[in-house]
């Protein structure tokens, strides 16, 4: 678990800041927008989507395997897209069936416009601009100004995205069963998207643990 009486510290690395000023535009939409569990829960869905394309950005620019061929990198990015797409495909599937209330209406397509309703919005559409800077942030700042890119490696890019995404994931998926549980209070979700900020701070410090300035 992240020190909490190390978060200020934390708070001066720029990528971390961004990340949290991000996570705290759905707080606007849940107190001024009105958002439910579904569109926080879809936002996390499309962060997942953002962390895969930025990480085959970092798999193009690491540099090749230990033989100094290119096959293998050539190899691994379709495979990776093939293989993070399924489990986010499955993941998204998971989310829309579980807290959009599709099944709500006796049409499904009814049920499925009524509950894309909430998403397709100005203030979603920020939430999801904004996530989609932070991570280009920290890859700018982290990975190709911090120089991440000359030290990584094709396996550890290969399952790097999988472990922030399922240690997030399950439990904000236990958690959106409890907000659901309380009728979706407002205090409940705020409290919800606050415990993924700090998930998220934690895995993007172990991420990162050569960050200095940044």
């Amino acid at each position: 678990m992240i020190n909490l009486f190390k978060l200020p510290e934390a708070l001066k690395k720029t990528s971390v800041l961004v990340l949290v000023l991000a996570n705290m535009v759905p707080v606007y939409g849940v107190i001024f927008s009105g958002w439910q569990v579904f569109p926080v829960m879809f936002l996390f869905w499309v962060e997942n989507v953002i962390i895969g394309f930025f990480n085959i950005l970092k798999m193009m620019l690491a540099p090749p395997d230990k033989s100094g061929k290119w096959g293998t990198k050539l190899s691994l990015i379709p495979f990776f897209c093939l293989h993070y797409g399924i489990f986010t495909l499955v993941h998204g599937v998971m989310v829309v069936a579980i807290f959009s209330g599709i099944f709500a209406e006796n049409d499904l397509f009814a049920g499925i416009a009524s509950s894309f309703e909430s998403v397709f919005n100005a203030a979603f559409g920020w939430a999801v601009a904004a996530v989609f800077s932070s991570h280009a942030i920290s890859f700018g700042l982290n990975y190709i100004a911090g120089g991440e890119y000359k030290t990584t490696n094709l396996s550890r890019l290969m399952a790097e995205p999988y472990g922030r995404v399922i240690v997030l994931h399950i439990t904000l998926l236990f958690g959106g069963f409890i907000v659901m549980a309380m009728d979706s209070p407002v205090i409940g979700l705020v409290l919800f998207i606050l415990l993924k900020i700090i998930i998220d701070i934690r895995s993007h410090i172990h991420q990162h643990r050569g960050l200095s300035a940044w």
